[in-house]
C-alpha cells in the first residue's frame, strides 16, 4: 500500500463486539472482509466525486479545475484495494504519488534543475512544488454509521 496507516476505532458498539466475540473466525473473516470491500467503495466514492475529505473539509482546488480533484485519470480511484489477514483490514493505494495526495509535500526534481509539467495546456517549469494534503483514506462519520449498520446486519443474519 502507499504507507499511510490510519487506525479506525469504532466506538460506542459493545454489544456488536460482544457478538463478534462469538463469531467463529470464518464468520469474522468473511465480516472484516464485507467491511473492507466497503470502506474501499466509499474512498473510490470519495475520489470519484471529488470530495470531502473524510473530516468533511472541502479540498483545495486543483489548478485545471475541470475534473473532480483527484480524479484527473482516474488511476487513483482504480487503484484502492484492500486486504484481510486475521483481525486487520488494510485499506489503500499502491500508487507511487498516493501518499503525497493524502499527506501533502514539496516535490522537487531529482535529475533536473526544473519540474516541468502543463496546467491548462501551457507548460510549467518550477524548481518545487508543494502538494496540499487531500485526506481521501479514513472514515466520516455516515461512513462509519454505514459500517456499524452492516456489521449489525451481519450479526442479525447470523444470530437472529
Amino acid at each position: 500500500m502507499s504507507g499511510v496507516t490510519i487506525h479506525v476505532n469504532v466506538v460506542g458498539i459493545d454489544s456488536v463486539e460482544a457478538a463478534l466475540s462469538r463469531l467463529n473466525p470464518l464468520q469474522t473473516g468473511t465480516l472484516l472482509e464485507s467491511l473492507a470491500r466497503l470502506i474501499r467503495e466509499q474512498t473510490v466514492d470519495r475520489l470519484t466525486s471529488g470530495g470531502p475529505a473524510p473530516d468533511g473539509s472541502a479540498w483545495k482546488p486543483n489548478l485545471e479545475g475541470r475534473t473532480p480533484i483527484l480524479h484527473r485519470s482516474g488511476a487513483l480511484a482504480r487503484s484502492i484495494d484492500y486486504t484481510v489477514s486475521g483481525m486487520q483490514a488494510i485499506v489503500g493505494s499502491g500508487l507511487i504519488y498516493a501518499r503525497i495526495h493524502q499527506q501533502g509535500g514539496v516535490i522537487t526534481p531529482k535529475s533536473a534543475r526544473r519540474l516541468a509539467f502543463t496546467v491548462g495546456g501551457k507548460p510549467v517549469f518550477v524548481r518545487k512544488v508543494t502538494m496540499p494534503a487531500r485526506p481521501y483514506l479514513g472514515l466520516s462519520g455516515s461512513d462509519r454509521a454505514e459500517l456499524v449498520d452492516a456489521a449489525v446486519g451481519y450479526i442479525r443474519r447470523l444470530f437472529g
